[in-house]
């Protein structure tokens, strides 16, 4: 099995055709008189044979791997479970085919029953751990390869590895600390800085905080949510991005696709026992009305309608789902305030926009020179409207804005931008070419369908350049594929996108049984079609490959489709008939000149040395529990760090200013005032932005626009 790789958040990396398209005939009743678990097991299974784009026997081989994904999700780092628990379950490794066509799930009801069992056994003796001071002149090591481990034979062997991983965390935190009260000594003559003595006390007093905050986040899982690990185990083995939701992940990933959702508008967060403020969203209810602020605690939630419910021991998932509903209902929070106070404040619900998920754009001023550029940050849409916001609708319109101010060229930010709506980026191609083909889309059931743009119109005919990176995946390497093919962009990045050429729907599960008994199934978010440039080739795998190509910290991590376990494989078809984009002057001459630039920049040259540098330490795996040896060697990688510092005081020398219409928003909305404000500053450390306004100075156009750039503000 590959080693999991951990991927930003923000990597949504699927397309999707639609919320609920199924075409598959469902030839079969389900066993809805059954448990809700075996239910779930009979659909799961079902359409994910049935309507997968590569389908799978559930067999003996399937089972092994179901059984090995499980255990890893439960314990990947091995630190539960004892050697004798794994011999027992071993009697399941090929038996799991069978209990899923039987509808049994005696393998996950014994490993759960034996996980909580040694997760409550850790849990009674981690503060045990931590009462004395560790002995940090001992010469000893921790493994962190927790895949080439086995588990520990007996309780003791478990303690030891415990003790050991508690003595690595306060070991990093103490030092930490050291060079805090060191730094503070330099600053100020006056000050006493504490001894390692006192901080050490600290610092377990920390690590003890932090694993009893983790126990607590894990005794509010409750054992229908390891019930969806245990489904999402099996349909992993199909793909990467086929993933079961259950009720509250659907509503997430709704929210998550169209940027907005219904409620109040803040972020919360449990920890001992506290739910608390931790972010209000700009424009929400909350942010209006001015009356709960970050750090509040919410104690009582009361409806329109009956008594108030204290929510204090509550799951906060539980606590999240009393507190927001339907736009234009009344919710009452009791709410203890940062100074103290307790009052119950009245909350007019609201449709809250998450504007850090929609794109945005700045006027980028140089040399007398004025250029555009759009961060778009997912391709999103409201599957259940799409005339509702969606990125497509807020590219055309933010084109449209920034010709307005006269811009020369345009750079399309698409790095980190894991994907989203296959309809939005067909659309959004059609705003840079007058029409023809966008992408081909495959099915098991269907020959390929290309997916054109066929208006016979051009939003923006000049210059071009889409920004990418390793974690461009999905419908960005649609739009960046098909510019590439046209010759209408100049793809600057990564050597290669993510690799994602496959294409996702979502099953609403609750479609296909008549009984409501068992409430809220979920969904099924599942590979139905696989995407294909213009050309036939297949990003799948491979990506897109950047034509002016610069090293950025991802160059060295595997952390693209290839890495992923189960990934779909690369193939083929015939390419579609398409007219090549003709309007630029000196195309590959503009190209040659970066690549040749970037070669020669030192600090491209330093990036790509850091890059090698993290990517070398990220491979390192024991670690000594030594204080001196532990230091020493921090000291050293720092140094070696120094010589990368210099790359934080880079600074271009481009300036932005932001369009009318958004100055005009931030004269009464601070916080969007003060993000802007962060994005622009970043953008003034941006490398690869500069870069990207080299090429657009550079293009030459070699045919008049049917209007001037500045005055084209019609489609």
């Amino acid at each position: 099995m590959r080693k999991k790789i951990v991927i930003p958040v923000i990597l949504v990396a699927l397309v999707l055709i639609a919320w609920t398209r199924f075409t598959i005939p469902v030839s079969q009743s389900f066993s809805e008189n059954t448990s809700k678990d075996k239910l779930l097991m009979e659909l799961i299974s079902y359409f994910m044979q049935q309507g997968h784009f590569s389908p799978k026997e559930i067999d003996d081989s399937l089972s092994e791997e179901l059984h090995s994904t499980f255990l890893e999700m439960l314990d990947g780092q091995k630190r539960y479970f004892l050697k004798k628990d794994i011999a027992q379950f071993e009697r399941y490794k090929y038996a799991l085919d069978d209990e899923f066509r039987s509808l049994k799930t005696d393998f996950f009801e014994i490993v759960y029953e034996r996980y909580l069992l040694r997760r409550n056994e850790a849990e009674l003796f981690y503060s045990e751990l931590l009462k004395v001071p560790f002995d940090y002149s001992k010469k000893e090591e921790i493994d962190l390869d927790y895949e080439a481990q086995e588990n520990p034979v007996s309780l003791r062997q478990r303690t030891e590895k415990w003790r050991k991983q508690l003595k690595f965390s306060t070991l990093n935190i103490v030092y930490n600390m050291l060079d805090e009260e060191k730094k503070k000594g330099e600053k100020d003559p006056a000050y006493s800085p504490k001894n390692f003595e006192a901080l050490e006390v600290e610092a377990r007093e920390i690590t003890r905080e932090n694993l009893e905050n983790y126990f607590s986040l894990m005794n509010d899982v409750r054992k229908e949510d390891w019930f969806g690990s245990y489904l999402n185990a099996f349909v992993a083995q199909f793909d990467p991005h086929s993933v079961y939701f259950a009720p509250v992940d659907k509503d997430r990933f709704d929210a998550s696709m169209s940027g907005k959702y219904e409620g109040i508008g803040a972020r919360l967060t449990k920890r001992n026992q506290v739910i608390k403020i931790v972010d209000v969203i700009s424009g929400g209810p909350i942010w209006r009305n001015q009356l709960i602020e970050v750090g509040d605690q919410i104690m009582m939630v009361r409806q329109e309608e009956g008594a108030p419910v204290d929510v204090q021991s509550m799951r906060l998932d539980d606590a999240i789902e009393l507190i927001k509903g339907s736009a234009g209902t009344m919710v009452y929070l009791t709410i203890k305030k940062v100074d103290g106070t307790v009052k119950e404040i009245p909350i007019k619900r609201d449709t809250v926009e998450l504007e850090e998920s929609y794109l945005k754009s700045v006027v980028i001023n140089k040399g007398g020179r004025s250029f555009g550029l759009i961060h778009l940050p997912k391709f999103y849409v409201d599957f259940k409207d799409y005339k509702e916001r969606n990125a497509a609708k807020d590219m055309q319109q933010e084109i449209i804005r920034l010709k307005g101010q006269g811009v020369q060229g345009l750079v399309i930010d698409l790095r980190n931008n894991g994907g989203g709506s296959l309809q939005t980026v067909v659309d959004m191609a059609g705003f840079f070419i007058d029409e023809g083909p966008v992408v081909q889309v495959k099915s098991t059931a269907e020959r390929s369908k290309v997916l054109k743009d066929r208006d016979g119109k051009t939003l923006w005919e000049g210059p071009l350049v889409i920004l990418v990176n390793e974690l461009s995946a999905s419908a960005s390497e649609i739009l960046a594929a098909a510019m590439q093919d046209y010759k209408r962009a100049i793809v600057l990045g990564s050597k290669q996108t993510f690799g994602k050429g496959t294409v996702q729907n979502v099953l609403e599960l609750n479609r296909f049984v008549s009984k409501s008994t068992h409430g809220e199934l979920g969904a099924l978010k599942y590979t139905t079609d696989k995407f294909y440039r213009i050309t036939g080739k297949s990003t799948q795998l491979e990506g897109v490959k950047s034509d002016i190509v610069a090293p950025d910290r991802f160059s060295y991590v595997n952390i693209g489709e290839k890495d992923q376990d189960n990934p779909l494989v690369w193939d083929q078809i015939s390419s579609t008939p398409f007219t090549k984009w003709n309007g630029y002057e000196n195309y590959q001459e503009v190209i040659n000149s970066s690549i040749n630039r970037i070669s020669n920049n030192k600090l491209f040259q330093l990036i790509d040395s850091s890059a090698k540098w993290v990517s070398d330490q990220q491979d390192k795996n024991r670690f000594s529990l030594n204080y001196k040896t532990y230091a020493s060697t921090i000291e050293k990688d720092e140094s070696v760090a120094e010589q990368f510092e210099v790359l934080d005081d880079y600074t271009n020398t481009l300036t932005f200013t932001s369009l009318p219409y958004e100055r005009t928003k931030m004269k009464t909305d601070t916080i969007l005032a003060e993000k802007r404000k962060r994005w622009k500053k970043s953008l003034n450390k941006d490398i690869y932005l500069d870069e990207a306004v080299h090429v657009l100075e550079n293009l030459e156009l070699n045919f008049i626009p049917s209007k001037p750039l500045a005055l084209q503000r019609q489609l």
